[in-house]
């Protein structure tokens, strides 16, 4: 426990921390400077920094504490010189591209830069692996377009986010950040404290629903818990109580996403996703049950699902690899397609309606909208309005 006025200090080296004498795998001293904030375990202690030596950094508390193992420092105010992939980053690297894991999530990215090198690593190693880049620090969020071009997916994680910038900004920040996902098709997740006080208590707060209830309404594609199922005491509760709120949020979405969402909307001078926002606006039209398209790479799934069609978005792939990494993706049910018989476009998407048909997805005299890519390496470029007849 560290108390409010006391001189404390912080050192980059190996020994067992005191309270008088805190250790860091960083070394701070290289960065910090007097006057600057030192926020420990979200923000929840505060130090403010008196001066520097040697690796040692010596700090007065200002909001005091237990501080535990392992728990993370925040320096809003400081120019960090450290790398966002660490060297144990680049050894966790290893280990999950060996593992063949589907997404690599990627801590307190600054700029497109930060993904780009991730991404060399990962071509290098031939693996096509998918990158979340995590929003946790004020130049991300400056960047944060270029962040999203480039990268497969984002978390606003709000935690490491609500230090470092303002906490009052980061719902603006947090609406921002979703829309421009949604826009670009890339699915975005709202991460840390949805229903923080359920690590105690059995239900969640007004607040906690509201908050996310308001974040299926924006358009995220995950919502993700954290202290809540890891080390709270209500672990079941909790994902229970969350699944609750998002299903009936779902379950209204059409009076709800059609204020948000305009599935008419297009900006992109591509064909292949104008016509997949025309393929959105027919199965509105034609109140379809759902929207089937074959994918490569996942784009096709991604833009689909960024329009929030009300109907269900069934994609097919020869990856094994795309079947589980589309699970991410908001309303996406994938399926590996492996009918070797099925050759030309028609009996492909014979064999797709025969798979729906059979898995009680779809039922005679539904009507479905298939798009799909006709020429060799053509994007879409075909929509069809189908009707089961079987």
């Amino acid at each position: 426990e560290v108390k409010n006025g006391e001189t404390v200090i912080i050192a980059h080296e190996e020994a067992i921390g005191t309270r008088a004498r805190l250790t860091s795998t960083y070394d701070l001293a290289q960065d910090v400077k007097a006057g600057e904030p030192i926020l420990i375990d979200d923000g929840n202690i505060e130090l403010r920094t008196i001066k520097v030596e040697g690796n040692a950094v010596y700090a007065e508390v200002i909001h005091g504490g237990v501080i535990k193992s392992r728990k993370g420092i925040n320096l809003p105010n400081t120019k960090v010189s450290a790398n966002s992939l660490t060297p144990k980053d680049r050894e966790d690297l290893v280990f999950g591209l060996e593992n063949d894991v589907d997404w690599i999530a990627l801590s307190f990215v600054r700029s497109a830069v930060d993904i780009m090198e991730l991404r060399n690593i990962m071509q290098q190693a031939d693996k096509m692996t998918k990158i979340v880049a995590k929003i946790e620090t004020p130049l991300a969020v400056r960047n944060i377009e270029e962040i999203v071009r480039v990268t497969d997916a984002v978390m606003v994680a709000r935690g490491d986010l609500g230090v470092e910038i303002p906490m009052e900004e980061v719902p603006l920040v947090q609406k921002h950040i979703v829309q421009l996902c949604n826009t670009l098709g890339k699915p975005v997740i709202i991460a840390t404290q949805m229903m923080e006080s359920m690590i105690k208590n059995p239900r969640p707060t007004r607040a906690e629903t509201n908050d996310v209830a308001n974040a299926v309404i924006d358009g995220a594609d995950v919502l993700m818990l954290s202290a809540e199922t890891a080390s709270g005491n209500f672990p079941l509760e909790t994902v229970k109580s969350m699944v609750k709120t998002i299903g009936y949020i779902e379950k209204n979405r059409k009076e709800i996403f059609h204020r948000y969402f305009d599935v008419s909307r297009n900006q992109s001078d591509f064909v292949s996703e104008m016509l997949l926002t025309h393929a959105c606006k027919l199965a509105q039209e034609t109140e379809a049950k759902a929207i089937v398209c074959m994918t490569k790479s996942g784009y096709t799934a991604y833009q689909i699902a960024c329009r929030r069609p009300e109907a269900n978005i069934f994609v097919f792939t020869r990856s094994r690899n795309q079947v589980t990494v589309l699970n991410l993706v908001w309303g996406v049910r994938s399926f590996l397609f492996d009918n070797p018989q099925a050759v030309s476009n028609d009996e492909i998407f014979a064999s797709i309606e025969k798979t729906l048909v059979d898995g009680g997805f779809l039922k005679k005299g539904d009507v479905y909208i298939s798009t799909r890519g006709s020429g060799e390496g053509a994007g879409t470029n075909v929509i069809n309005v189908l009707k089961v007849s079987r």
